[in-house]
């Protein structure tokens, strides 16, 4: 009596947990990676749901059938070599099973790291997201603004995010239109997304980043490209133009509302790609070489220089 209350007690807080708990936004995808995504997730729990209910079916069978209550008290078990069968089983459906989820996770990475089917021809839309403690940076070049904590999209259009950060290492993640991707302090990393359907949606900072983690979070809209177009212009005559000084005031650690400006970063803080990367160090291999070869030629004629002089004193 006493375990079966207990038994009742657990599944009465399971079921309340449950229901009080937020949808899964990754199981319910708005673009064509985040679909993906979900597909994956879904063939990922579906399988281990046959291992497990496989497993646990034989597992009752062999409690059942050879338990030692049905034997006499002077059985003895036979001696058994091994079964070829049983042992190829046993061997090569785990190996079976690595080998599908290898070909499915392997294909569907490049999918979901490059633009998605139908979309090849168009340009993408451009944006710079850059994190700091606790923030993030949206940055348009070719719109030329600047939003904090918010993006804004068009749907239907390739949209090229490009990622790094101002602080430690953070992860790029909108659940319901793509999957995580890394923000670094010395490089860009870039991100392809796809909404086909208007709406917001809730992004966030996935990796732990420090105290402030649990809000570093941003709203992202896919607008159609009417609207996309309309909120640009609204931008322009009504926000004011980001300085490096406001944005060196905003990269300080705390947590900030969503801010809009017009003008970007990038003027006097650009990105880590080409020769502004951590890798770069600011100049290109053929300048490095021609100083390389600059630095050896002045070692040479310094030599010849000195040689010159011990002969005239001679």
């Amino acid at each position: 009596m006493k375990l079966k209350l207990a038994f009742i007690t657990f599944a009465i807080l399971i079921t309340t947990i449950l229901a009080g708990c937020e949808p899964l936004l990754v199981l319910n995808p708005k673009g064509p990676q985040a679909e993906t995504t979900a597909n994956v997730i879904w063939i990922s729990i579906f399988t281990m749901a046959v291992i497990v209910i496989v497993v646990i079916t034989l597992l009752i069978v062999m409690l059942v059938k050879y338990r030692a209550s049905k034997q006499s008290d002077d059985y003895e078990p036979p001696h058994i070599e091994g079964n070829p069968i049983v042992e190829s089983l046993i061997i090569g459906i785990p190996v079976l099973i690595v080998i599908f989820l290898s070909i499915v996770s392997v294909k569907s990475t490049y999918e979901v790291e490059s633009v998605p089917d139908g979309y090849e021809n168009q340009e993408p839309l451009v944006i710079y997201a850059s994190s700091s403690n606790w923030k993030w940076h949206f940055s348009y070049p070719e719109q030329d603004i600047e939003t904090v904590n918010y993006v804004f999209i068009p749907t239907n259009q390739p949209v090229e995010f490009r990622l790094y950060s101002y602080g430690p290492i953070t992860s790029f993640w909108i659940p319901q239109l793509a999957g995580q991707k890394y923000a670094m302090a010395d490089m860009v990393t870039k991100i392809n997304i796809v909404a086909e359907t208007p709406g917001d949606y809730m992004g966030r900072n996935a990796n732990f980043s420090g105290e402030g983690f649990a809000e570093n979070t941003f709203n992202a809209t896919a607008l159609s490209q009417d609207e996309f177009d309309k909120w640009v212009e609204e931008i322009h005559a009504t926000a004011e133009p980001i300085t490096k000084e406001t944005f060196e005031t905003l990269l300080e650690p705390g947590h900030l509302g969503q801010m809009t400006f017009t003008g970007t970063h990038l003027e006097f803080a650009p990105a880590p790609e080409g020769e502004n990367s951590g890798h770069h160090h600011g100049s290109s291999e053929e300048e490095e070489l021609h100083e390389q070869h600059q630095e050896h030629e002045d070692h040479s004629e310094h030599e010849d220089h000195s040689e010159h002089d011990d002969h005239s004193s001679h």
